[in-house]
């Protein structure tokens, strides 16, 4: 298995209550972390993550209409830290491009929501897909939307038939022209929607 060299956050963003705050960095400390956290005058906090093996994070929280909101990036050369930022993004709905770099390759995770919804894998200037979630949920509003235009196609059909009855059993020229005009409308929107 390849050995890992950095694992890179790139567009990261949490948004946190204060209690998630202190659930963000409890879970660091749980892992021997030492933590500096800095707060700014705005209310605004900078926090360092420091393992015992000189690396560190550094993440800036803005607070926004009573969340703290973490934007930004950070390069992480160790596994520990990347583990726990990964867990961090995941626990708290969280959405980011992670980049996990190989000597040979690239694999870009991408969350949204806590969750990966896609993998690639880039090697030199090919990019493929490894994952891509499918959204069943919006597949199935698809479908139903292309119900309700089933649905409409019945509707026009039933009409354009009453409308052909009516022309059959009408003898005034000037009501079968009302009756045309009528159908080429219908004709004209069955169109549109079986297209």
């Amino acid at each position: 298995m390849a050995q890992r060299l950095a694992t890179e956050y790139v567009k990261t963003c949490l948004q946190l209550t204060e209690a998630d705050m202190l659930k963000f960095f409890q879970m660091f400390v749980d892992h021997q972390v030492t933590l500096q956290v800095k707060v700014l005058e705005n209310g605004n906090q900078e926090v360092v993550f420091q393992d015992g093996e000189g690396q560190e994070i550094v993440l800036s929280f803005e607070k926004k209409s009573g969340l703290y909101e973490c934007t930004g990036s950070c390069r992480l050369s160790n596994t520990l830290l990347a583990n726990l930022m990964r867990k961090a993004v995941s626990e708290f709905k969280g959405s980011a491009k992670v980049n996990r770099i190989y000597p040979s390759y690239t694999m870009v995770y991408y969350y949204e929501r806590g969750t990966v919804v896609k993998i690639e894998e880039i090697k030199g200037q090919l990019v493929t897909i490894v994952y891509e979630h499918k959204d069943t949920i919006g597949l199935m509003q698809m479908m139903f939307q292309k119900r309700e235009v089933e649905q409409e196609i019945e509707m026009i059909y039933d009409q354009i038939n009453h409308l052909l009855d009516m022309r059959n059993m009408l003898q005034a020229r000037d009501e079968h022209q009302q009756i045309d005009i009528r159908l080429n409308e219908l004709t004209h929107r069955l169109f549109v929607l079986e297209a």
